[in-house]
């Protein structure tokens, strides 16, 4: 341990040019390291992991720590996908799953598809599971019909959905069988109330999202700014006041985008003379959404807690996730090599930072509610790199600096 320890800092201190035909000595190093240790957690701590690293060492290591990631991980997750089943009851999910396309590709389209029902005895949710997997058929991907874990009408509200919808995604992911970027969320129904909820919670998850026939309750589209959203609903489903409802919500996200014309791209569609069933004429959704793919690093971001709290957010998160607090607005934007953060919320925050969203090589001005509260140059680090892979198991969202922040004291 202590040897591939001493081993990783030499090899860190080399200003690194191009690679080598072989590897580089530096992922080397890496490795060697990460082998000796008993869990990838135990690296966040130790003093070789808080080196500081260069723009150019921190592409290295990102993928020598996601290899690492998926070998730890990969058995697992495979007995996850092959068993169609996640979670411990009563909070299990278990799936039905389709494939579209190419056999042989790898890194396909994830189609996360959410079936109606609820309020109803398990019988009748099944049915609706069972024929939730038939309804859309992409060109190219994978389709998974979740069973909800219950059956009340809230099937798709509840806290532990988000869980399990981060472990079915993550399996997929480790398992190189689908595209971080391109994960899409959808369903019918109840399954289309799940989305009114489930996606502004977990946008920084989704590449894009279609609402079919459900009701979106007390849910909120605030942080629905960097996903892109379409709604689907029969003009004459009346019941709930769907369609009513579904117009509201096309003309909220109206509204937003008129007031932030880079973000909240949607579409609402009422459908023509249709009733709750909209006959199939819902399934262009699946051509609109995969015209997206996943923003990981916005330059504005807008986090709005539902009552269904998050410890993090795209690059946001909260430096004490017990503090979360339903209702809680935190708008945050980057110009430049300046970040300026908009709330009433008056916890600490941690900046999840990344050369894609700022100049670390530069002092990074942080402002909250206006007044300056950080200007320094952020360290790149393997430990803030190990710490972002923990967190979310996405290749993607592997950020190299951390910044604690809060608002200034009066």
């Amino acid at each position: 341990m202590r040897f591939a320890g001493l081993f990783l800092l030499a090899v860190i201190h080399i200003n690194l040019q191009p690679l080598f035909a072989q590897e580089d000595p530096l992922a080397i190093g890496l490795k060697d390291w990460l082998n000796n240790l008993s869990s990838l957690d135990a690296g966040r701590t130790d003093p070789i992991a808080n080196y500081e690293l260069t723009r150019e060492q921190v592409s290295i290591v990102r993928k020598t720590l996601w290899e690492e990631w998926v070998e730890r991980n990969r058995e697992e997750a495979s007995k996850a996908i092959e068993a169609k089943l996640i979670g411990m009851e009563p909070t299990q999910l278990k799936w039905l799953e389709r494939r579209f396309g190419s056999p042989d590709s790898k890194d396909k389209p994830l189609f996360i598809s959410m079936h109606g029902g609820g309020g109803a005895p398990a019988k009748v949710n099944d049915q609706q599971w069972n024929n939730q997997i038939r309804l859309y058929e992409p060109k190219e991907g994978i389709v998974v019909a979740p069973r909800a874990p219950g059956n009340t009408w809230d099937l798709w509200h509840q806290s532990h959905i988000d869980g399990l919808f981060d472990q079915l995604i993550a399996a997929y992911v480790v398992t190189g069988q689908a595209d971080p970027d391109r994960i899409y969320l959808m369903g019918y129904s109840a399954g289309g109330d799940g989305v009114y909820q489930v996606a502004p919670r977990m946008a920084d998850r989704f590449a894009a999202a279609s609402m079919m026939a459900g009701h979106p309750n007390e849910a909120q589209p605030l942080g629905l700014r960097n996903l892109p959203f379409s709604i689907f609903v029969g003009e004459k489903d009346g019941a709930y006041n769907r369609n009513k409802v579904a117009a509201d919500w096309g003309k909220k996200l109206d509204s937003l985008q008129h007031d932030d014309a880079d973000g909240y791209i949607h579409w609402m569609k009422a459908n023509p003379d249709k009733p709750h069933w909209m006959g199939g004429e819902d399934r262009e959704a699946l051509a609109w959404m995969t015209r997206y793919t996943r923003q990981t690093t916005p330059k504005k971001v807008v986090w709005f807690q539902d009552d269904v709290t998050h410890p993090s957010f795209y690059w946001l998160s909260l430096a004490e996730p017990k503090k979360a607090k339903g209702g809680a607005k935190i708008v945050a934007s980057v110009q430049g090599n300046s970040i300026s953060i908009e709330t009433d919320f008056e916890e600490p925050l941690v900046l999840q930072l990344s050369d894609e969203l700022v100049d670390l090589d530069k002092p990074l001005e942080v402002t909250w509610n206006g007044t300056r509260i950080h200007n320094d140059v952020v360290k790149r680090s393997v430990a803030n790199m190990l710490e972002s892979l923990i967190a979310h198991s996405d290749p993607n969202r592997i950020t190299s600096a951390r910044l604690k922040v809060a608002p200034a004291k009066p």
